[in-house]
């Protein structure tokens, strides 16, 4: 089909235009963060057969079709304001957020903050955040005790990729295993 190298580099670009500059190619984004894809693909200069292989081999699931597959989006870490639709979920007992060694003593002293994006992520199982901790340089994987967040009211979302939402994580509720 296509190289692992194409892959990635149509892999990048959707997520950029589909978490963040959708204007790059001069789509729009509905309220809901959907586009319709033969738009998308004439302006990405792609094919439909390329764009179906990159959104069902993506390792992480960033993108889903509609039913009818004619709208795609991405299914977190946007900063451009969309509406995704999640349903507050009961989370399990532990979550876990990764994160680079050099953010840890902010992290246990002020928390998880969303910033630009929508939410904080969370994964299910500590490999998933070890890898995602790796990305900001020394690997650090923080526990989360989601049971007692839900039992305070905080709300949790889980992504249709399997990633963890909430909008904040306050230090109380983070260990440093």
């Amino acid at each position: 089909m296509i190289s692992e190298k194409e892959n990635t580099r149509i892999s990048k670009l959707l997520s950029l235009v589909l978490r963040h500059r959708p204007t790059l190619l001069g789509i729009e984004l509905d309220t809901n963060g959907w586009t319709d894809v033969e738009t998308l693909l004439s302006k990405a200069q792609i094919d439909r057969p390329t764009l179906d292989h990159v959104v069902d081999t993506n390792n992480k699931k960033r993108f889903s079709f509609n039913d009818d597959k004619t709208r795609i989006r991405a299914n977190q870490g946007h900063s451009v304001e969309v509406e995704l639709g999640y349903k507050a979920e009961l989370p399990p007992k532990l979550l876990y957020h990764g994160t680079g060694s050099t953010s840890v003593t902010s992290i246990l002293r002020m928390g998880l903050e969303k910033r630009k994006r929508h939410h904080v992520h969370l994964s299910s199982d500590s490999e998933t955040a070890y890898k995602v901790g790796q990305r900001h340089g020394v690997p650090v994987v923080l526990e989360i005790d989601a049971e007692q967040m839900s039992k305070d009211n905080i709300e949790f979302y889980l992504s249709a990729n399997g990633v963890w939402l909430t909008e904040q994580v306050p230090p109380k509720y983070i260990k440093r295993p």
